[in-house]
């Protein structure tokens, strides 16, 4: 008997299918195994092609079944890495990881590449913007507004509503569903109007913290007696500018221990003998606190050198532990250490 060779890999489909017919085959085929692919990527008029192709086939028997799939595979074999093939898209992917300039500005551009999309500027904006929005709006529009954000910032924005707010928003969320793509887009526009309208603030730090910054450099006869007079007019704003200052003598109560050690490497050798020399007379607490929280051989070497400055001019110390304090709070502002919150 005369054996002639099989040809290798599956037979040939028993019939021709179109490249749309093969993509509803290998979604219907994911579907079945409980892999549902992602769509959301495709246009509007690709997924409704998708979905007509899908209803137009009818039965694929399995040899058709098997010529489709081992094509599919072989294409993923020799697939290495998709991008986006758009600014919107990269912007999209990374969009967590770039600075906030950079994040505008690519915005800029992804709505010149294409049609503009309302939600990319208002997933892109700052929390600030969108706080005053989640206050006023219903639950359905806010459950709608946190759907479309990064998840660490709607977590964020539902943590800062108070807690029944919260409850009736996240149980809005439940709602959403049924919502079709016209109603999230005009949502959407609507919301960035209402953002766009908003003066953008001058500063961005609140007032209260820009006074305790300043309040914090100066001599402590200025701060009290301008702490005094913010009590006499405006005992409000007083209390929050008090909770903003923070002076050397606030150390113990507010600077982790262990954050001591990271402080005092930053902060020059000569200010930090005369700040403890000046501290011992002001705030003793202050100082025992950072000794005790360093090593021991450099906390015996600071108190011998501090005790041999001896006193220390007044002016001379406060601006040496302001020094102290100032290191303390740009490593708290630049994130490297955090400090205990001010009890009210």
């Amino acid at each position: 008997m005369e054996l002639t060779d099989r040809p290798e890999g599956p037979p040939a489909p028993a019939v021709r299918l179109s490249n749309a017919d093969k993509a509803a085959v290998i979604v219907r085929l994911l579907v079945s195994e409980g892999a549902m692919p992602r769509l959301t990527g495709l246009s509007l008029r690709q997924q409704e092609a998708l979905v007509r192709r899908m209803a137009a086939l009818g039965s694929v028997d399995r040899r058709t079944l098997a010529a489709v799939a081992h094509e599919f595979a072989q294409r993923l074999d020799g697939l290495g890495l998709t991008f986006p093939g758009s600014v919107a898209g990269a912007l999209d992917m990374i969009r967590d990881h770039l600075s906030d300039d950079a994040r505008a500005h690519l915005t800029d551009l992804a709505e010149a590449d294409g049609p503009p999309d309302p939600w990319r500027r208002i997933a892109a904006a700052d929390p600030d913007r969108l706080r005053p929005i989640l206050a006023r709006e219903s639950a359905e529009v806010c459950a709608i507004l946190l759907s479309k954000v990064p998840v660490a910032k709607a977590a964020a924005l539902l943590a800062d509503l108070p807690p029944d707010r919260a409850r009736v928003v996240a149980h809005a969320v439940a709602l959403t569903a049924a919502i079709g793509d016209a109603t999230i887009a005009r949502v959407g526009a609507s919301l960035l109007d209402q953002m766009q309208a908003q003066p953008v603030p001058a500063f961005t730090i609140p007032p209260a913290d820009r006074v305790g910054a300043i309040l914090n450099a100066a001599a402590a006869a200025t701060r009290d007696g301008v702490l005094d007079g913010l009590e006499t007019q405006d005992a409000e704003f007083a209390g929050h500018v008090r909770k903003a200052i923070f002076t050397f003598d606030h150390i113990p109560r507010r600077l982790e221990p262990t954050d001591v050690p990271k402080v005092m490497r930053q902060v020059d050798a000569a200010a930090t003998v005369t700040a403890l020399a000046a501290g011992m007379q002001a705030a003793p607490v202050a100082v025992e606190f950072l000794l005790e929280n360093m090593s021991r051989r450099m906390a015996e070497q600071l108190r011998d050198d501090a005790e041999a400055r001896g006193k220390v001019p007044g002016a001379e110390g406060e601006a040496a532990m302001a020094e102290v304090v100032t290191v303390i709070r740009g490593l708290a502002d630049a994130g490297d250490i955090r400090l205990i919150a001010q009890e009210d």
